[in-house]
């Protein structure tokens, strides 16, 4: 009868059936689980080949920027160099110009200077000899009134001919 008890036993047939349906599960449902899981495994692969393609096209992009950028650095750094030159060459550019306007100024400014000067001389010479004009002629005239005057006259005369030959 102890035989009968175990058979009738409701864990036994719990358990049997647990087994079975775990053995029936493992046998049909294996090919579906290991489907499922391949399946799985096949996205997580693509997912993976697709993350390290965008690691790749992102590094190349990054890398592509710094080449980029130091570029735009040479290239602001060559724009700047050029500008300092070209302001150098400017300023000595103006300097010069300026210097040869002042000199040119400057010798303008000696050539009126000298013409002025060569005026005043002149017109002081006029005035010296307009006063010793006007001086010989008022001592002429009171010495050649009267006597003396025709004397001098009759002097001079007479020494032409010996100057003139």
């Amino acid at each position: 009868m102890e035989h009968e008890s175990i058979l009738q036993s409701t864990t036994l047939w719990v358990f049997v059936s647990f087994v079975i349906f775990v053995v029936l599960v493992i046998w049909k449902g294996r090919p579906i689980i290991l489907k499922t899981i391949d399946g799985r495994i096949n996205r997580i692969r693509d997912e993976i080949k697709q993350a390290e393609s965008l690691k790749e096209e992102a590094t190349s992009a990054l890398a592509e920027m710094k080449r980029t950028q130091r570029e735009a650095i040479e290239q602001a750094t060559s724009i700047i160099e050029n500008a300092k030159n070209e302001t150098k060459m400017m300023k000595k550019d103006m300097d010069a110009r300026l210097k040869e306007s002042m000199e040119r100024r400057e010798q303008q400014a000696m050539e009126k200077i000298s013409q002025a000067k060569t005026n005043a001389i002149a017109e002081v010479k006029n005035q010296a000899v307009d006063i010793a004009i006007a001086a010989t002629a008022q001592v002429l005239a009171s010495a050649m009134d009267g006597k003396g005057g025709d004397k001098s006259i009759d002097d001079a005369i007479s020494a032409l001919p010996g100057k003139l030959h």
